[in-house]
């Protein structure tokens, strides 16, 4: 496991603005005065602790007003979790959309369960399985230093997705800047600090989010 970095960690539980809440399914974040209108389940990377995605998301809580479920899959692989998406939706009551998205492999499992979902969110990550007929809103979010999602990969997987298909990268950024836990094996160096990264997804979730069907 690659365990979530103490220091980041604790800056989110101590933040006053999110709601910081740890079950044996998922980790919750949401803005402290309360669950908005929009929700997104979070699926981890392979073997990546749920509570180190917590700081990467926190300006899209507290700023964007997003609820995130982190979700704790079952062997700390997606790929082995067969509950379906109502499994942490439900952790939430009256979210009125909910976005399914995820890190790496997250992202993938991501795909299989879009179809359950309001919107996808690909971060560092993409499709494994054709969903470009699909009317679905959907937003890539890569970096352009990822040595494992690479941009190339990324490219390559891009037919998979609608037309409509928001593609975006962020400057300096690798695989394992879209969590705080560390270094990754096979990964590039990046560029970019941990509250520049946080910033930018939210500013990226951002347009998107104000331009979901309502």
């Amino acid at each position: 496991m690659m365990q979530a970095e103490a220091g980041p960690l604790a800056e989110v539980q101590s933040n006053p603005e999110i709601s910081f809440t740890d079950t044996s399914t998922a980790v919750i974040i949401e803005p402290a005065d309360g669950a908005g209108e929009v929700g997104l389940v979070y699926i981890p990377g392979a073997k990546v602790e749920a509570a180190a995605y917590a700081a990467t998301m926190a300006d899209v809580v507290a700023e964007d007003g997003v609820t995130v479920v982190i979700t704790k899959p079952w062997l700390n692989l997606a790929f082995f979790d067969l509950r379906p998406l109502s499994a942490f939706t439900d952790l939430v009551p009256g979210i009125d959309q909910w976005i399914v998205g995820g890190h790496s492999l997250g992202g993938v499992r991501a795909c299989q369960l879009a179809g359950d979902a309001d919107a996808l969110a690909l971060f560092a990550s993409y499709c494994a399985g054709d969903i470009s007929g699909s009317d679905l809103p959907v937003i890539s979010i890569a970096g352009s230093e990822d040595g494992l999602s690479t941009p190339e990969k990324t490219a390559e997987a891009r037919p998979l997705l609608p037309e409509e298909a928001v593609m975006t990268e962020i400057a300096g950024a690798n695989h394992a800047a879209f969590g705080a836990y560390g270094p990754q094996a096979g990964d590039n160096e990046a560029s970019i600090t941990l509250p520049e990264m946080r910033a930018e997804i939210a500013g990226l979730l951002a347009p998107f989010l104000a331009a979901l069907p309502r």
